[in-house]
C-alpha cells in the first residue's frame, strides 16, 4: 500500500490505543500541527497516537499554477469554492487508507479522530463521514463542506461528534462557509457543535483547550 508520508507523534508511557489524523491546510505540510501536541496537554491515560499526513505537491489555479503541497486544486477562491473534486475525493480515499492502518495496528475505529484544517477539514469531512466504520470524532477548524451533494454519511457514522471551530476574522475561510457547513450537517441529521473564536485564519489557544476537551470526550470511557 501506497500511504501518505506522515509525521508520527506516539505517546511516551506506552503503546498508543487511539489515533488523531490531522490534515493540514493549503501550502504547509504535516508539521504544521505537530507543536499543537503538547500543548494539549492531554493525560497519559488516553494514550493518544497523531498522525499528520503531507499533501502531495500539485499545481494550485488561484497560484497562479505553482506547484505546492494542496488536498486538491482550488479554481476560484469565490464564496462557492470551485475545487477539483476528483482530487478532493483521492485525498478522502489516501484519508480513510491511513484510518484502515490505524486500525490494523490494533486501534479500535471507535477510537480513532479525523481532524482537517481548511483545505484539510474539506478533505477530513467527507473521508470521517463516509467512513464504513464507526470513528470517535471529526474535528473541522477553519473550513468548509466543499461536496456537500456527495458527501453522505454512511451508517456507521450518522450520530458521529463533530465540532467546528471558526475565527470570526478569518479572512481566508469566511465564517459563514463554517456556518453553512453547520446547517448541512444538520440537514443530514448530525448534531455539529460549534465554537467560533476572535481571531482570523488560524489556531488559538483557546481553541486548543477545547480541541483537547473535545479529544477527551471522544476518547474517554467509562472503564477510563
Amino acid at each position: 500500500m501506497n500511504y501518505l508520508p506522515c509525521v508520527e507523534i506516539n505517546p511516551d508511557l506506552r503503546d498508543a490505543d487511539a489515533t488523531v489524523i490531522w490534515l493540514h491546510g493549503l501550502g504547509a505540510n504535516g508539521h504544521d500541527f505537530e507543536p499543537i501536541v503538547p500543548e494539549l496537554q492531554l493525560p497519559d491515560s488516553l494514550a493518544v497516537r497523531f498522525v499528520f499526513p503531507h499533501a502531495p505537491e500539485i499545481p494550485v489555479t488561484i497560484n497562479g499554477g505553482m506547484r505546492m503541497p494542496a488536498w486538491y486544486d482550488i479554481k476560484a477562491m469565490d464564496l462557492e469554492r470551485v475545487v477539483d473534486e476528483a482530487q478532493l475525493l483521492e485525498s478522502a480515499r489516501r484519508t480513510t487508507d491511513l484510518i484502515e492502518r490505524e486500525i490494523a495496528r490494533g486501534i479500535d475505529s471507535r477510537r480513532i479522530i479525523v481532524a482537517g484544517f481548511s483545505q484539510g477539514g474539506a478533505v477530513a469531512y467527507h473521508a470521517a463521514l463516509t467512513f464504513e466504520k464507526p470513528l470517535a470524532g471529526l474535528m473541522a477548524l477553519s473550513t468548509y463542506l466543499a461536496t456537500p451533494d456527495i458527501t453522505r454519511p454512511s451508517d456507521a457514522n450518522r450520530r458521529l461528534p463533530v465540532r467546528i471551530y471558526h475565527g470570526s476574522a478569518d479572512p481566508m475561510v469566511p465564517m459563514m462557509l463554517g456556518e453553512r457547513a453547520a446547517v448541512q450537517l444538520r440537514e443530514m441529521g448530525l448534531e455539529p457543535s460549534w465554537q467560533s473564536y476572535p481571531m482570523g485564519h488560524e489556531v488559538c489557544l483557546p481553541q486548543i483547550r477545547d480541541i483537547a476537551g473535545f479529544i477527551g470526550r471522544c476518547l474517554i470511557t467509562d472503564s477510563d
